[in-house]
């Protein structure tokens, strides 16, 4: 497994969850097409979808519903790529789309290892290897960032870190698509800033990538402490999102 490998597979992926080609990504110029989720998208992305923005740093990849295709045509065309995922322009998108029934739902920043310098971290407890079954008794709130109850068939591989018998700290992914599992991490709060979570995430990182996944990291861009973890756990910024739904949906949420 290469960085160059990784990144062609996320490409690609992202290709299958807007329904372009993974070519879009590497253009200097900016894309935009139908939205269209591919039968390989990501399992947890859900319709409806209205749009959503796509970026690997070279350009912007913009797939919409026919219904929001005009804004977001002139959104893309308005401003520079890097802008469309940043205020004061994000107003201009959500003032728009809200005339039209949808709103600005989700942004994320993806990660990605880099192989060349994935750190050794050694950890004060001790670490196990869990699988599936090792899950079981593990869906309670302070392991909900590592593992999700709604999808426990995708919940595939973990780190656990001991303090005799007690689990103090969890990394686990999720098998989102067929070639990228999900990393996810929770340290209970009187253990945190002892290096656990970050000797937890790479360890994950590395079991992945033996077993020939892909393993990525997802933040809020103001989560500081996720994306400390991610970098020192030897993951770099790889591509960022940001997707629109149906305005009842978002306000569903804000509930």
């Amino acid at each position: 497994m290469t960085n160059r490998k990784m990144m062609e597979i996320a490409m690609r992926q992202s290709a299958e969850d807007i329904g372009c080609c993974a070519e879009a990504f590497k253009s200097d110029k900016n894309v935009i097409l139908d939205f269209r989720l591919g039968k390989n998208a990501r399992k947890y992305l859900k319709e409806p979808i209205t749009c959503n923005f796509v970026s690997y740093g070279n350009n912007v990849v913009a797939a919409s519903i026919s219904e929001t295709m005009d804004v977001v045509s002139e959104y893309v065309g308005k401003f520079e790529f890097y802008h469309c995922f940043e205020t004061p322009n994000l107003h201009w998108l959500n003032e728009r789309l809200i005339a039209k029934g949808h709103k600005i739902c989700f942004m994320a920043e993806y990660y990605l290892p880099d192989i060349n310098r994935h750190p050794d971290f050694s950890c004060a407890y001790e670490t196990r290897i869990l699988k599936q079954e090792d899950f079981r008794e593990l869906y309670l709130q302070e392991w909900s960032n590592a593992l999700c109850s709604d999808r426990r068939h995708l919940d595939v591989l973990g780190v656990g870190a001991y303090e005799g018998n007690r689990l103090i700290g969890l990394a686990a992914c999720s098998a989102d698509c067929e070639d990228m599992w999900q990393i996810g991490v929770d340290v209970l709060p009187e253990y945190r800033r002892r290096g656990i979570a970050c000797a937890l995430t790479s360890a994950l990182a590395k079991e992945i990538i033996n077993r020939e996944k892909v393993p990525f990291y997802c933040t809020a861009w103001s989560n500081v402490r996720s994306v400390r973890n991610a970098v020192k756990s030897g993951f770099v910024p790889a591509w960022v999102e940001m997707t629109a739904k149906p305005a009842v949906i978002v306000d569903r949420m804000n509930l």
